[in-house]
């Protein structure tokens, strides 16, 4: 049976955050059974905590942000990615500003983080979303489903008009391996033409060519290059296993997408939450035909 599993001691994380440009503090520490995964602001009066849960997404634009009336966390979706791809059920993560620090514009500052802390299994069996009937969001444009699977599986295609991006497809099924050798040093990517409209917006303040793969018209900015030719789709990969976070529970299924992005993913996991005869709560080694 698998067990939920938390840290084994406490880790941290510091830099900037990629859209606010503010330094900023994250501390992951270890939680008890059944206590999910809650963020905690640290730096405002009486340390307000928010739940990961979809209920507490207020913002899709560019990244996903969790909020309630008084305060917001955003860009949360490469720290989440990690904790569900290393099988993270319960934790309390501390930060000190309004936003998650970016790192290199991929997961593995959080990845090295919690290889550094260390895993603890606990005593309680950790429940799935087993999805027993296929559930689909979007248009013909673009879309996101979710089939019966026994495991975590992802496929992604994104198209772009760029010539270095193109169209783009990988197919995984998501463990800590794979997610570690696949997916955790994906970079987010964006294009030079937008920078100045982002920033009006006050979106990508703190975005530079050290936390996120830029184009111009037809090149790669990065002097260093790609980490590999299809960097863009596997980054989309490590947002949508952020995103899925927000279900509350891991999920077991083979999730479909095309050129869907935060808020499609959102809409996703409402969907799933709504129509509860399209999965049922399972733990492994139940049987699945039960």
């Amino acid at each position: 049976m698998f067990l939920q599993r938390t840290l084994r001691q406490r880790a941290q994380v510091q830099g900037v955050g990629l859209h606010t440009g503010k330094l900023a503090t994250l501390t992951f520490c270890p939680a008890p059974e059944n206590t999910g995964i809650h963020f905690v602001r640290k730096d405002i009066h009486g340390c307000p905590a928010l739940s990961t849960q979809s209920e507490y997404v207020t913002a899709t634009n560019m990244a996903t942000t969790l909020g309630s009336e008084d305060f917001s966390i955003s860009t949360v979706e490469h720290c989440l990615s990690t904790l569900a791809a290393f099988r993270i059920d319960n934790l309390i993560i501390e930060l000190d500003g309004p936003e998650i620090p970016i790192g290199d514009g991929s997961a593995q500052i959080f990845l090295n983080a919690i290889s550094a802390a260390g895993i603890v299994e606990q005593e309680q069996p950790r429940k799935y979303a087993y999805i027993c009937q296929p559930i689909y969001v979007g248009t013909e444009e673009k879309y996101a489903y979710v089939l019966p699977y026994n495991g975590l599986r992802v496929t992604c295609t994104i198209a772009f008009s760029h010539p270095k991006i193109g169209r783009q497809t990988i197919d995984l099924d998501i463990n800590e391996n794979s997610f570690a050798r696949e997916i955790a040093s994906a970079r987010t990517f964006g294009f030079a033409h937008e920078v100045e409209l982002l920033r009006s917006k006050g979106l990508a303040l703190g975005g530079s060519l050290d936390n996120a793969v830029v184009l111009d018209q037809n090149q790669i900015l990065n002097p260093e290059g790609l980490r590999w030719s299809d960097e863009f789709v596997r980054h989309k990969v490590l947002d949508a296993l952020g995103d899925l976070v927000t279900l509350g529970m891991p999920l077991m299924g083979h999730v479909v997408l095309y050129k869907a992005g935060h808020d499609m993913m959102n809409q996703l996991v409402k969907k799933i939450k709504s129509t509860g005869e399209c999965y049922r709560h399972i733990e492994l080694g139940t049987a699945l035909d039960a």
